[in-house]
């Protein structure tokens, strides 16, 4: 039986020609930034079981959307008052709204983690929120809302070149180092990019995220804090999402957790705390528990 060598494949039957070729056109290990810009993407459903596909979609999701904001800058002006019958001049702070165009912070950053940029702000992100996003961005696409990432993964490096609206710079659910960093962010920042001007796509912004909060749970995301900070979207099963929007027993264990350690904070004993605890089961109302702890409490000095 002859031997043939074909395309690194040693063939000697009709069953190895096949196995060769079935080796020779499999899809390559495909990394990330590897990936065609210009491809087609699959149907949905097709595209949902390939980690690349869901990638060149997400990463087409972020190039749509124009990096703009509109940030908060103080401004001081000497301005003209009546105090007492008698005009004076005094300085005052006011609050100039600026936009702010900020394409360049997701390169630089990428740059300084020595990492392409679609590796950087879709490779960053947790993979089964990538899935996830995925198929919510898919369902408004079809719903005609147009959604644009303006941010997604974001390191600590990342997080104190941002403005506005944000966390410490280690804190941050979009990546920072406390949240467990690359390959671990749980956020994105979602606009609608339809409409010609500003204040059109920010109407269609308005429309998606209400889309959101009324239809994001069957997807699996939500907006924790809603018009707080509005573009925002994390995974409702997630942390942060639960811990603003979890439900009101969740909210109170949160509100009780933060008044513990504000007592602790202030010097309140563990006694004084009791008290203040046994006050509450009793129904007192507010005035009689401050009340009671107030006199029930032995000073030192």
């Amino acid at each position: 039986m002859g031997l043939v060598r074909a395309g690194g494949c040693s063939i000697a039957s009709g069953f190895a020609l096949v196995l060769c070729l079935g080796s020779a056109f499999a899809e390559p290990n495909i990394t990330v930034s590897a990936l065609d810009k210009g491809g087609a993407i699959d149907t949905a459903d097709q595209c949902a079981a390939q980690q690349t596909c869901i990638d060149r979609y997400l990463w087409s999701v972020y190039e749509r959307a124009p990096k703009l904001d509109t940030i908060k800058v103080p401004e001081r002006r000497k301005v003209r008052i009546k105090r007492k019958g008698k005009a004076r001049t005094v300085t005052k702070t006011f609050i100039k709204l600026v936009p702010e165009d900020f394409t360049w912070k997701d390169p630089a950053a990428a740059q300084h983690a020595g990492l392409a940029l679609l590796d950087y702000v879709i490779g960053g992100m947790d993979r089964g929120f990538r899935l996830t996003l995925y198929r919510a961005l898919r369902a408004m696409d079809d719903a005609g809302l147009e959604p644009g990432i303006t941010s997604a993964f974001r390191d600590d490096y990342r997080q104190t070149i941002a403005a506005g609206q944000k966390a410490r710079a280690d804190n941050s659910y979009h990546g920072g180092s406390r949240r467990g960093g690359y390959g671990h962010g749980l956020a994105v920042d979602l606009v609608s990019v339809k409409g010609a001007t500003r204040a059109e796509r920010w109407v269609s912004s308005e429309d998606l995220w209400k889309w959101i909060d009324a239809h994001g749970k069957d997807f699996g995301i939500g907006r924790p804090y809603r018009d707080r900070d509005a573009p925002h979207v994390g995974p409702v099963d997630g942390k942060e999402y639960l811990s603003h929007r979890g439900g009101t027993g969740t909210q109170h264990a949160a509100l009780n957790k933060k008044r513990h350690r504000l007592a602790q904070h202030s010097g309140h004993g563990s006694a004084w705390h009791k008290r203040h605890h046994i006050a509450a089961h009793k129904g007192l109302h507010a005035g009689k528990r401050a009340k009671t702890a107030r006199y029930g409490r032995t000073w030192n000095g």
